[in-house]
């Protein structure tokens, strides 16, 4: 692992600092307007659902699961990246992460935001959510525990909650620094109720990482619960092309690939944007293209693994859908899937590629459109072939599948750039105590 470089202060002063005197306020301001114009075509795509119903979407029989839990499953994956990562190296010790966490944990909980909306809007009376939670009520009557809907409920909560946690207890101390330099009083007061009273005594630091070091642990824990929790909604039932036991792994694979893949795109546009090349240096970028490259191989395996269940089982269903795949009407997602996520992740086996953050970037970007097509892949393939011919049909997205889709990506976006507008994007303090020990150390 190549040695961290000591900064000096002032250094990460000024980086920690962009909020009260953010450099580039233009560029900011046209993203944020390219932003708001995707949250126009969600608030127009969910203002037609409302008045029209599920209808409006291409979902039909026999493919009841299209661009919903496509794009459900899609985001979920991507959020999953962001916390694994950095609890991950907070728990091993790895000094490279303080650059990275806090930019890919927020990309975390907008992401999961953006998935916890499509259950709920495909509900058809999407204000009545809350009944899929166990809350007391004057009937007495309770969720149905084996339904997916209620599974959605629990996994996307949960998550979100230990996701949540562990973001904010790792930025507090920030707040404080916030806080103490702020020169607006409104400043003072918000980024003050966020310290909670931190005042950088040994107390407070001890207490600070134990709690710091348990929401790593419970958040690392959820990754693996949550992505099996959603690949056995899949694996659990008896459609052709999902009946498998490796879809666990083979989802968490998929989902830290995808998300790993995300990190990238964000991390060379923050460096790119604010000019941070000593804070998000060449060797973060080869951690990335290395962790990029190691779950993308564990990923192929998983695709290979499928393709020996389907021929070793023999059923013909199985192989049925596996031609499908193949050659079918929609093979063109299961070639799309290979060619994006495999041919150009084979170019981070070069040292000088993964060092180069825009060509890790755009390795990035062809992983994550490939693993939408995965997910596009593995729900329709699996659905539009029943077991009775009488039951075969075909999927098309419709367009106010696209608007929402569009839509839900201005949804994470709006966010994204507020925080990276009023929020510290790295971790100033654990960069100094990083830059100090890295000093002693020569």
């Amino acid at each position: 692992m190549t040695e961290a470089r000591p900064l000096s202060s002032g250094r990460i002063d000024a980086v920690t600092d962009l909020p009260l005197g953010f450099p580039a306020p233009r560029a900011w301001a046209l993203c944020l307007a390219f932003a708001l114009l995707l949250l126009l075509c969600f608030a127009a795509a969910v203002t037609v659902l409302f008045f029209r119903g599920v209808g409006v979407f291409g979902n039909n029989i026999p493919v009841a699961w299209g661009f919903p839990i496509v794009n459900y499953i899609w985001f979920l994956g991507i959020g999953h990246a962001g916390t694994l990562i950095s609890a991950l190296l907070l728990l091993t010790g790895v000094t490279q992460r303080n650059a990275l966490n806090r930019f890919a944990e927020t990309m975390t909980l907008f992401a999961v935001v953006c998935a916890g909306l499509y259950p709920i809007l495909h509900l058809g009376r999407p204000w009545l959510f809350y009944w899929t939670a166990p809350y007391p009520n004057t009937m007495g009557i309770w969720p149905q525990f084996k339904s997916p809907l209620s599974w959605d409920f629990f996994a996307v909560l949960t998550y979100l909650v230990a996701s949540a946690a562990f973001w904010y207890v790792g930025a507090i101390p920030d707040f404080a620094r916030l806080r103490d330099r702020a020169g607006g009083r409104l400043g003072q007061v918000c980024y003050g109720l966020a310290a909670l009273g931190w005042r950088g005594s040994m107390r407070h630091w001890r207490r600070w990482e134990q709690a710091y070091r348990l929401c790593a642990g419970l958040a690392v824990s959820m990754v693996f619960i949550i992505t099996a929790a959603y690949s056995l909604l899949l694996g659990g039932g008896p459609i052709s092309g999902w009946n498998s036991s490796i879809f666990p792994p083979y989802f968490l694979c998929g989902a830290v690939f995808s998300g790993f893949a995300v990190v990238a795109v964000i991390m060379a546009v923050l460096r790119r944007a604010f000019r941070l090349d000593d804070i998000l240096t060449d060797a973060h970028s080869d951690l990335i293209g290395k962790l990029l490259l190691a779950v993308g191989l564990m990923t192929a395996y998983g695709y290979l693994a499928d393709i020996f269940n389907a021929l070793y089982s023999g059923e013909r269903s199985e192989l049925a859908t596996l031609r499908d795949r193949l050659s079918g009407a929609y093979a063109w997602s299961f070639w799309g899937a290979v060619s994006c996520n495999f041919v150009p992740l084979q170019l981070l086996w070069l040292r000088r590629v993964r060092r180069n953050s825009l060509l890790l970037a755009a390795i990035g970007a062809s992983v994550a459109a490939g693993m939408w097509m995965e997910r596009y892949m593995l729900i329709v393939t699996g659905l539009y072939r029943d077991h009775l011919v009488s039951s075969w049909g075909t999927f098309q997205a419709s367009l106010w599948d696209w608007m929402l889709f569009a839509g839900m990506i201005g949804v994470f976006l709006a966010p994204f750039l507020l925080f990276v507008r009023l929020l510290p994007i790295v971790s100033g303090f654990e960069l100094k105590k990083a830059s100090e020990e890295a000093r002693h150390a020569r």
